[in-house]
């Protein structure tokens, strides 16, 4: 549901690992490398940085850091659609695979905060669930606080697009279509679409497609599964059709993709 570790007690996130949890990293001293999907990453001193639950990531490289990993659960922290709207306020937990650092002015907030929340899961004293719940809030607000400082436009998702992207991302593989998944979040498909257009300039299946394809990039680089595993895995009942889309998206075969960028 929740957990926060340092980086001295945090051994596994040396290794490419998946978890469907958000999780946040903050540097509080020297500086590290880390690997999102594709993507490499520098943190300094004061820096932060949001991955989205089920991207796979790993440091690659410390150089005196010290910091803490903080990983919850979107049923622990979205109680309502408030609560959705601020985990992807400013492309925080980005879905569309756009992880960037961010840098903290007002470090010591997140520091205090992140001691605090230490302590309350230590402790575990009465309501300490609500209390940190609350301080993951404020470390939100801060982060997007910075965001804006730094002359970033502000992005107030509508909570319900978030949930149709949260519903795709966990059912890849039964492969539900557009009117399916409208029908399951009690909307339309032109609603969808509607929101699709707001927040991507993209229709909905065509954001649909385009997280197929970024998982199918995690699948084909960190799973030791074949281009056929990996068609299934994602509700492709052709194998052939699936080359055919992947290509499509990453202008190279699967085939050949993995063995460019598999670990």
């Amino acid at each position: 549901m929740i957990e926060l570790k340092t980086f001295g007690n945090h051994s596994e996130i040396s290794h490419p690992r998946r978890v469907r949890k958000y999780v946040l990293i903050w540097c509080n001293k020297g500086g590290l490398t880390i690997v999102v999907d594709e993507k490499e990453l520098q943190l300094s001193q004061y820096d932060v940085l949001t991955i989205t639950s089920g991207q796979i990531h790993y440091i690659k490289e410390w150089k005196d850091a010290d910091g803490f990993i903080l990983e919850f659960t979107l049923d622990f922290f979205c109680k309502t659609d408030n609560d959705i709207e601020l985990i992807f306020q400013n492309g925080l937990f980005c879905h569309f695979d756009m992880n960037e650092v961010i840098t903290i002015p007002n470090h010591a907030g997140i520091q205090w905060n992140l001691l605090q929340i230490q302590q309350e899961l230590e402790a575990q004293p009465f309501q300490y669930l609500i209390t940190i719940h609350s301080r993951i809030e404020l470390i939100l607000v801060e982060i997007n606080r910075a965001k804006i400082e730094h002359g970033d436009e502000i992005w107030k998702p509508d909570a319900l697009f978030l949930k149709f992207l949260e519903l795709v991302r966990s059912n890849f593989k039964h492969n539900y279509s557009l009117s399916e998944i409208a029908r399951m979040l009690g909307t339309t498909e032109a609603r969808l679409n509607e929101q699709s257009k707001l927040h991507t300039g993209r229709t909905a299946q065509n954001v649909i497609y385009g997280l197929i394809a970024s998982e199918a990039k995690r699948l084909l680089t960190y799973q030791n599964l074949t281009v056929k595993e990996v068609a299934y895995e994602l509700g492709f009942n052709d194998p052939f059709y699936f080359s055919n889309f992947f290509k499509k998206y990453a202008n190279v075969s699967p085939k050949l993709y993995q063995q460019q960028f598999s670990i």
